[in-house]
């Protein structure tokens, strides 16, 4: 499988990306600069965390008007394979690809630590490999990561079980202690309607090696590669979620 980690000014994930998805997955996986015009032969694209153009006048708003954006959109539209983390969520919102908007911490201060996930959904090709219900931990590290949308907004997702991950305590309490910047609905992740697009504020790529303490992360990536390969999921897996 083939992944495009893009690159915008200011990207400073990029680098983890790259590494686990060829050195740890085994897959190929290149540097996308944002001014190409065409993703190549990807199969997958992974808009990478960092700070895109400083994250001047909104984080994400610069990077939404580079080149390459308008490639992943079709290539998204056309139902490939995306998925934004961090300052990437922010890109696809910006984009429209996702709903909704990061804004800033509630407590107007970075965060970088680390937090629990619930999965509450395996429908996706991001999820598909977590146990429904499943806590899973992952670092956050980030100073507008509060999810923001409206009512209407929020209740679409809820019915269209497009809510990925949410903040939650160790044992799957989903609380608002438990809410590190004060997101509605503790949402950590969510994705599109057709579901091959996802957008996360916590790190995977940096919780998918056990040198690092988790590898907790490294489930969402290869639920994309399984998902690409159409290996549907596991019996255990799918017990589980019942």
């Amino acid at each position: 499988m083939d992944f495009s980690v893009l690159q915008f000014p200011g990207s400073n994930c990029d680098q983890d990306c790259i590494h686990v998805l060829s050195d740890v997955l085994g897959h190929q996986a290149d540097y996308l600069w944002h001014k190409e015009e065409s993703l190549g032969n990807a199969d997958a694209i992974v808009v990478p965390g960092g700070f895109s153009y400083g994250d001047y006048l909104r984080t994400g708003s610069i990077a939404q008007f580079s080149p390459v954006m308008n490639a992943v959109k079709k290539f998204a539209n056309e139902g490939g394979l995306v998925i934004g983390i961090c300052n990437g969520f922010q890109i696809l919102c910006e984009t429209g690809l996702l709903p909704g908007a990061l804004v800033r911490n509630r407590s107007l201060q970075f965060l970088c630590e680390q937090v629990y996930l619930k999965v509450p959904t395996q429908e996706s090709p991001f999820t598909r490999e977590i146990a429904m219900e499943e806590v899973i931990k992952v670092p956050i590290a980030h100073g507008e990561g509060c999810y923001f949308a409206a009512d209407e907004t929020l209740e679409k997702l809820k019915a269209n079980d497009q809510i990925l991950f949410q903040y939650s305590s160790a044992d799957g309490e989903i609380t608002d202690e438990a809410n590190p910047n004060g997101s509605m609905l503790n949402i950590a992740g969510i994705c599109n309607e057709a579901r091959n697009v996802c957008g996360m504020m916590p790190h995977p790529e940096r919780a998918s090696e056990s040198i690092l303490g988790e590898k907790d992360g490294l489930q969402i990536f290869e639920g994309m590669v399984l998902h690409f390969q159409g290996v549907p999921i596991s019996k255990e897996q799918a017990s589980a979620a019942c």
